[in-house]
């Protein structure tokens, strides 16, 4: 018998369910959130096997138990197959069970992985305009004072309109009042 990666270990150590605050790999996540999944359904092994057949992927009762307690490794295409008749995404269904479970959780961390990724992409794109208008610059710095001084304010003035927006109207310092926003 084939040693069970450490990790895999802590999901089928206990069988009353995933252990606390535990991240598993990803076929150990896969493992544990198809028997939530089944369970939460109310489906015995045998159902979901039909139901997994029916969908076309070809999987026997004994092999979704073997699955399930980490007695068989799971394929990418069985894994899609599982996700397909749970109704799930891939990513779910590959995620740690205690955050996939919670649907809404999984689409909150999506978010802020699309924004992450956003965010690399935006700051690519802001290192080569600087990068090129540096470039330009060092062939024409009779200009390079004047040029620079315009980034810095146009730069200052949207995020002023970006904290403007998230937070509201700035104050003046002096006497309180909101400065108005020239836009």
């Amino acid at each position: 018998m084939a040693e069970i990666p450490y990790e895999w270990k802590e999901a089928v150590v206990a069988d009353e369910g995933p252990p606390e605050g535990v991240l598993l790999s990803g076929e150990g996540n896969v493992a544990v959130r198809i028997k939530l999944e089944r369970e939460a359904r109310g489906w015995s092994t045998n159902a979901l096997s039909d139901r997994l057949n029916e969908a076309g992927f070809d999987m026997n009762p004994s092999a979704v138990w073997r699955i399930e307690n980490g007695k068989r490794r799971i394929n990418l295409d069985e894994a899609i197959g599982f996700a397909d008749v749970f109704g799930l995404d891939l990513r779910n269904l590959v995620g740690p069970p205690q955050l996939a479970a919670q649907a809404r959780a999984m689409e909150l961390i999506d978010e802020v992985v699309d924004a992450f990724r956003a965010t690399q992409r935006a700051n690519a794109t802001l290192t080569e305009a600087r990068d090129a208008l540096d470039a330009y610059l060092a062939e024409h710095p009779d200009i390079r004072e004047e040029a620079e001084v315009q980034v810095t304010n146009s730069i200052a003035e949207e995020a002023g309109k970006h904290l403007s927006k998230t937070y509201g109207p700035l104050l003046d310092a002096d006497d309180g009042a909101a400065i108005a926003d020239e836009a």
